[in-house]
């Protein structure tokens, strides 16, 4: 179901002023994946959880001073081709909205569920997003 695009406009913004990249088409999932070592890979949502709890959480992870190489973003119910292709990716995941992943080499490695946003707050998503970037991504330069 596609969501009228005014109505995503400041939600994929939420994500776009922290530098998360929007891949709106596969190639653009494709591309970005190929790019680079590790990848953040949101898969953003209007639902009140992604609003309230996920993208604030990811903007302040993002923060962290050891973070994936890029983060990029497909929406849920704005770009259905991206997102079945990432969701494709993920095959060994329960297909969720909203839900981040990370990609190391373009496989995935890391993998936070909807299941796992909807009992946390901002603060606790971020935490764990951290500890997963400590785990999978290398620091970044200064």
């Amino acid at each position: 179901m596609a969501y009228p695009e005014q109505l995503l406009v400041p939600m994929r913004q939420d994500l776009t002023r922290f530098g998360v990249e929007e891949t709106r088409t596969p190639a653009d999932v494709d591309r970005v994946l190929a790019e680079n070592e590790t990848v953040l890979m949101v898969v953003n949502s209007v639902c009140g959880c992604a609003a309230g709890k996920a993208r604030p959480g990811i903007g302040m992870a993002l923060q962290h001073a050891v973070k994936p190489a890029k983060a990029a973003t497909v929406f849920a119910g704005g770009d259905d081709a991206a997102v079945a292709h990432v969701r494709n990716l993920l095959a060994d995941y329960p297909p969720s909205s909203p839900s981040v992943a990370i990609f190391r080499n373009g496989k995935p490695v890391y993998m936070m569920h909807r299941s796992e946003i909807e009992p946390r707050d901002a603060f606790q998503i971020s935490r764990l997003l951290t500890e997963a970037f400590e785990k999978h991504c290398a620091p970044q330069a200064q």
